[in-house]
């Protein structure tokens, strides 16, 4: 029997490497960058094209490599990082597997340029899917530029994987936005499609989370900082106000390396517990220097998981930290040593009845008295009396405005609730639901589903049929934005300007988004929370597909401005939102398919009695 075992070619191997380093273009961001940082560089510019499928480069004012160092890079489990076992237990530096420029250059085509401040002259190198094409001397500054271009031209199936640009862009995006927090002392560039996305000069921790994370942070970020014999903790954490839908501002650093952990994250969590909004997450800038002794970061490719030594000190520790800050910067209620203690209740007031309270009224008060309430008499004579009501008629104009939340629609009925009783009356119930009746039997009507169901459609076909008409501002409203919310909001920019919206991007290099139109049934005063939750559902992913995202777009739009549970309907209201509903064209289902109403049949209430 012939041997069946034998070794890899290097080749294979590399690529088979490459699919647990580079898991797509971010990877490849994240692990030059870190050659780069452990440089010693003070400047750092990533250039990217096409989210990362066409090219990535990094350039940099490093301390460069020698001809044989340039070389010895690219073989594979090369480092100067470390150079026994003991090593990886004194851990300072980012990538010490030697894995990196080896997998990258399995599946891509790479060009190397560097240079040393000993050497003359620099070395330029370009590679071709692991195989050495040449090798040459070069001039270029001190430092060395990397370019990684046509990431996995020679594994087509991976290349298919790859999400849209959009998508790809803004996993790059983040990985830059982990390693400038963690290095505020190093200025970065980032450059996508030859436009300038950031410019990070060196700075102090909370001016580099404000540059990169845009300036509406600046005012909610509060400082966090313990020094113990385990650990040092410091950093910032959010005000409950400015807690997010997402998780998307998270950040743990340990050592200067960004870390993924759910333990320490419940421990954050907790210290915000009773603090936060339904369904909100907290922001937070973490940073813990701890001896590398005490922890094992080499347990995961990406090197972004950490196991602890003690752990559970260091929940206790990080809990108590951040609760603490919350506290002294008065963002969690004190006690209140100063109050007045005639208003406390007694503690055996449960027992005792409540009393009214005395109310005295003057009944012989007139506030229309000359006495009392000046007239003009001029003008209040028989023949041009006051008339009260003219005088509020604006107001009223203004109500019924504001109450008209829905728009006509010209969907045509449908045959299935063509027995519903519109004479019936309707009332609501808990404020929540709205109750009325057809030829069945009673009908039990959720009216945020029911509205959220009316907008879907009336958006979905502004979307796709004919646009919507907008409602212009007087005065553009300003909203300010990280450069990743920008970007997405441009994306989204066709399909929202069908619904009505009219967004001015002039400025945006800056943050600043202006707004001149929204559509006409939105409030001027909903309009920045509508914007920043299309922003936070977005913020996963945007849907290639057109469809999908217009759908998407009119859920999300329908979801944050339909009429909220708690809400109180006048009749005409509640009788204006059911004749919408049943005008829809699946008036059963709400957007995220839940059931909108219950039909009670006669026969079942008539049973309920029988005896």
């Amino acid at each position: 029997m012939t041997d069946i075992i034998r070794l890899l070619p290097d080749h294979v191997a590399n690529q088979i490497a490459a699919g647990e380093v580079v898991q797509r273009p971010s990877s490849v961001v994240k692990e030059l960058l870190e050659n780069s940082i452990d440089a010693h560089s003070k400047n750092i510019t990533l250039i990217v094209k096409d989210a990362g499928k066409t090219l990535i480069q990094v350039i940099d004012d490093g301390l460069g490599m020698t001809v044989t160092d340039a070389r010895m890079a690219f073989e594979r489990h090369a480092t100067s990082k470390i150079t026994s076992a003991q090593d990886l237990f004194n851990l300072n530096t980012k990538g010490f597997r030697g894995e990196a420029l080896a997998s990258i250059a399995a599946v891509s085509h790479v060009e190397l340029k560097t240079k040393n401040q000993l050497s003359e002259t620099g070395t330029t190198i370009v590679i071709e899917g692991s195989e050495v094409k040449r090798q040459d001397p070069c001039v270029t500054a001190q430092g060395t530029s990397i370019a990684v271009k046509n990431l996995f031209f020679n594994i087509p199936a991976r290349r298919n994987f790859l999400k849209s640009n959009t998508v790809e862009q803004r996993h790059i995006i983040d990985e830059f936005q982990r390693v400038a927090l963690a290095h505020p002392q190093i200025g970065f560039k980032l450059i996508h499609n030859n436009t300038e996305l950031f410019r990070l000069m060196p700075s102090k921790s909370r001016q580099r989370i404000v540059n990169v994370m845009g300036k509406k942070i600046d005012n909610n970020l509060v400082p966090i900082l313990e020094e113990t014999e385990l650990l040092k903790v410091e950093g910032f954490v959010a005000k409950p106000s400015f807690a997010k839908r997402t998780r998307g501002e998270q950040f743990f650093f340990v050592n200067d390396r960004f870390i993924k952990n759910s333990y320490l994250h419940h421990a954050v969590s907790q210290a915000f517990e009773g603090l936060l909004k339904p369904k909100t997450h907290p922001s937070y800038f973490i940073f813990l220097t701890i001896d590398p002794h005490t922890i094992d970061i080499n347990i995961h490719p990406t090197k972004t998981e950490i196991k602890f030594e003690d752990e559970y000190s260091i929940y206790s520790i990080l809990k108590s930290c951040v609760k603490h800050s919350l506290g002294q910067f008065n963002i969690t209620p004190i006690l209140d040593f100063d109050r007045d203690k005639s208003m406390d209740t007694r503690y055996d007031s449960f027992k005792s009845n409540a009393k009214l309270p005395k109310v005295e009224v003057d009944r012989n008060f007139n506030p229309f008295k000359t006495d009392s309430f000046p007239i003009d008499k001029s003008t209040n004579t028989k023949s041009n009396p006051i008339v009260w009501d003219k005088l509020y008629s604006h107001l009223d104009e203004d109500i019924k405005q504001q109450n008209e939340v829905l728009i006509e629609n010209e969907i045509e009925s449908s045959l299935l609730f063509n027995q519903l009783e519109s004479s019936h009356n309707s009332f609501q119930y808990l404020n929540k639901y709205i109750i009325t009746s057809n030829s069945e039997g009673l009908l039990i009507i959720n009216q945020n589903r029911a509205h959220e169901r009316i907008l879907y459609e009336q958006f979905l076909k502004q979307i796709t049929q004919e646009a919507a008409s907008s409602q212009q501002l007087m005065f553009p409203l300003v909203l300010q934005l990280t450069t990743e919310e920008v970007s997405l909001l441009q994306a989204l920019n066709d399909s929202l300007e069908l619904t009505g919206f009219m967004f001015d991007f002039s400025k945006s290099d800056h943050g600043t988004i202006l707004i001149n139109g929204i559509p006409g049934i939105l409030l001027e005063s909903q309009i920045q929370e509508v914007i920043i939750e299309l922003i936070e559902d977005f913020k996963a992913e945007i849907p290639a597909s057109g469809f999908d995202r217009n759908n998407r777009l009119s859920i999300i739009m329908s979801k944050n401005m339909a009429i909220p549970n708690g809400k109180a309907l006048k009749e005409e209201e509640q009788k204006d939102l059911i004749k919408a509903l049943f005008s829809c064209k699946e008036p059963l289902l709400s957007p995220q398919n839940r059931p909108i109403f219950v039909e009670i049949d006669d026969n079942i209430i008539d049973k309920l009695f029988h005896t």
